[in-house]
C-alpha cells in the first residue's frame, strides 16, 4: 500500500527526516548580549517588507541545549535585529548557526529560521559563558558574557514579535514557490525557568566569505542576561503569505 500524501510531513516519505512540532528541550543554557550596531549594517541583512529601527538595537544569542527529544544536543548562536513591518515594531533573526544536523532543515523548512551550519563551542565557567562560532576554522562570531547579578523576568526584554521569512525555491525556474512572513513568538510554550542571571558581555564578529557581519561590530553595549531552562517548541504563526497574496488567491 502506497503512502497518503496527506500524511507526509516532510521527506524521506517513507522515515520523515525529522518529527513534527512539539520538540522538547531540558536544561538549555542562552546568553544574550543587547548591543546597537550601525543602523546600515542592520539595513543590509533586511529583507524589503522591514524597516531597520534608528537606534539600531541587536541581540547577539548564544545557546546550548543538552537534551532535546526531536533533535538531540546541539549548540546555536543567532542574531536580532530591532526592526518595523508595516509601522509594527518587533524583531527579526536575519542568520542562526547551528552544529546540528536534523534541526537545521526543520527550522529551515518549517518556521524559516535561517539555520545555517558551523562549527560552535560553548564553555561555562562559574558565571561566565562563552560560544564561539567557527566557519573554515576561524572564529567569526564570539559571544562572552559574565553575570555577576540575580535577575527576574522583568530584566529580559520582549523580543516579539519574533518574524522569520520562510522561503522555498521553485523547482521549475528561479524565483521562490514559498514566500510567507512568520512569527515565531507562539512557538515556544510550556517553560520552566531554573535560573535568571545578568551581568555583562561583549560581542564580536570577523568578516566571513560567505555570511559576513563584521559590519555589525557594536558601538554601545546595552547589558547581558543568562537564562536557563524547560520548553517546548510548537506551531508559528503565518502573518503574511506574499506570493498567495501576490497572485490574487
Amino acid at each position: 500500500m502506497s503512502i497518503r500524501l496527506d500524511q507526509i510531513v516532510n521527506m524521506p516519505a517513507f522515515s520523515p527526516y525529522y518529527a513534527n512540532p512539539p520538540a522538547r528541550y531540558r536544561n538549555v543554557k542562552f546568553q544574550f548580549v543587547d548591543f546597537r550596531a550601525d543602523v546600515s549594517a542592520v539595513g543590509r541583512v533586511l529583507p524589503e517588507c522591514f524597516e531597520p529601527d534608528e537606534d539600531g538595537y541587536c541581540v547577539a544569542i548564544g545557546l546550548t541545549v543538552p537534551w532535546s527529544d526531536n533533535y538531540g544536543p546541539f549548540e546555536e548562536s543567532v542574531l536580532v535585529v530591532g526592526c518595523r513591518f508595516e509601522g509594527q515594531p518587533g524583531f527579526f533573526a536575519p542568520i542562526a548557526f547551528l552544529n546540528s544536523t536534523n534541526s537545521i532543515p526543520a527550522g529551515r523548512e518549517i518556521y524559516g529560521t535561517p539555520k545555517v551550519s558551523a562549527d560552535i563551542t560553548v564553555s561555562m565557567d562559574d558565571q561566565q559563558m562563552v560560544t564561539d562560532t567557527r566557519r573554515g576554522g576561524t572564529s567569526i562570531f564570539s559571544i562572552r558574557t559574565t553575570m555577576q547579578q540575580e535577575a527576574t523576568d522583568d530584566d529580559f526584554p520582549d523580543l516579539s514579535p519574533s518574524w522569520r521569512l520562510k522561503v522555498i525555491p521553485r523547482a521549475d525556474g528561479p524565483g521562490a514557490d514559498v514566500c510567507q512572513l512568520i512569527d515565531g513568538a507562539p512557538v515556544m510554550q510550556d517553560v520552566t525557568v531554573h535560573a535568571r542571571r545578568k551581568g555583562e558581555g561583549v560581542v564580536e564578529f570577523h568578516p566571513d566569505s560567505t555570511f559576513d557581519l563584521s559590519d555589525f561590530t557594536p558601538r554601545e553595549y546595552l547589558g547581558a542576561r543568562f537564562l536557563e531552562m524547560d520548553y517546548a517548541e510548537g506551531y508559528g504563526r503565518i502573518v503574511r503569505d506574499f506570493l498567495r497574496e501576490a497572485g490574487g488567491e
